[in-house]
């Protein structure tokens, strides 16, 4: 699929998520600056959330929301340095059930949380603002999907 501008991408996030329910696991895959952000902004406008924001530095934010989303960016953690701290530590697992995960740079640590994901692949296109994405399932909730 192939998107072409930062407000497309969040157009793209909010249309994923009416696909979305409580227990969700979203992975997103991609460089930096992809879209990545950009897209879970757009997931969070569908959820009447309008602060969402990279959390890069905090790892984990919750977004207080009907359906809470839960935004992660496991990119620091995964060559921590810090003996023993791993996404375990963050204790997503209790909140998950009754939430949206969307996990930026957690294809490593999607299978501990949940067996069942929805991997988002953004990739770069041919122009500055392009960004071909392919939505990969895993697991029997997403076997099949398409958007």
């Amino acid at each position: 699929m192939l998107i072409e501008s930062v407000e497309a991408m969040r157009d793209l996030g909010a249309k994923l998520a009416t696909h979305l329910q409580s227990g969700d696991v979203v992975v997103l895959r991609g460089n930096l600056g992809a879209g990545k952000t950009a897209l879970t902004q757009g997931i969070g406008r569908h959820l009447g959330i309008s602060d969402v924001t990279s959390p890069t530095f905090v790892i984990s934010r919750t977004h207080k929301a009907k359906i809470p989303l839960i935004h992660v960016d496991a990119y620091r953690l995964l060559g921590s340095t810090s003996q023993g701290f791993e996404i375990d530590d963050l204790d997503l697992q209790t909140a998950r059930d009754n939430a949206i995960m969307v996990i930026e740079w957690g294809e490593e640590v999607a299978t501990r949380l949940h067996e069942d994901y929805l991997l988002v692949d953004i990739a770069f296109g041919a122009k500055e603002d392009e960004r071909i994405v392919e939505f990969v399932g895993k697991g029997k909730r997403w076997k099949s999907f398409q958007l």
